[in-house]
């Protein structure tokens, strides 16, 4: 029978000791959010270009690099009436299972226009299978809302994707 190394002991106790006399920590947490380290990847979110187009040009990568195969990307082309990003193709069809996604950020270092971007959001839960599974309309980034206040702002408020200048002088330039 060996005898138990007195020192660690000691040092065990003294631990415990000290965190008895240390006030406790507690979140209420639905009312107050603890803040995240800026490098947690929470969930995904596909982005826009500041006039509005996706950036998502559908060329899989994100697919090709996920290693639990839980991105699907359905490319399609574009035409000059319909345009959705600035490239030849867009995703017709994107989607990311949850239930299969580990987090592991290998889909937002394999897009070469940062598209797919992990978010701070973490409350993620579902009552079924299917909802786990994001659609591309639940995972765009609304487009960026027109400059309130300017002229062309007030004559077309319903043409988002426009590109709005500034007013110079009063004067549309």
């Amino acid at each position: 029978m060996t005898l138990p190394d007195i020192g660690a002991l000691f040092k065990g106790m003294s631990v415990t000791l000290r965190e008895m006399f240390n006030p406790p920590v507690t979140i209420q947490y639905p009312e107050v959010k603890k803040p995240v380290a800026p490098r947690f990847r929470g969930r995904h979110e596909l982005k826009r270009h500041d006039n509005g187009l996706e950036k998502c040009i559908g060329c899989s990568l994100c697919a090709a690099a996920c290693p639990t195969d839980a991105i699907y990307v359905e490319p399609a082309e574009q035409t000059d009436e319909e345009r959705y990003s600035p490239g030849e193709r867009y995703a017709a069809r994107y989607e990311i299972n949850l239930l299969r996604c580990i987090y592991c950020g290998f889909c937002e270092e394999a897009c070469p226009t940062g598209a797919i971007v992990l978010e701070h959001q973490y409350e993620l839960s579902y009552y079924d299978r299917r909802s786990a599974i994001i659609t591309k309309e639940q995972l765009l980034v609304p487009p960026p809302a027109p400059e309130l206040g300017t002229p062309r702002a007030m004559k077309d408020p319903g043409n988002l994707y426009s590109a709005i200048p500034p007013v110079k002088g009063g004067v549309e330039a």
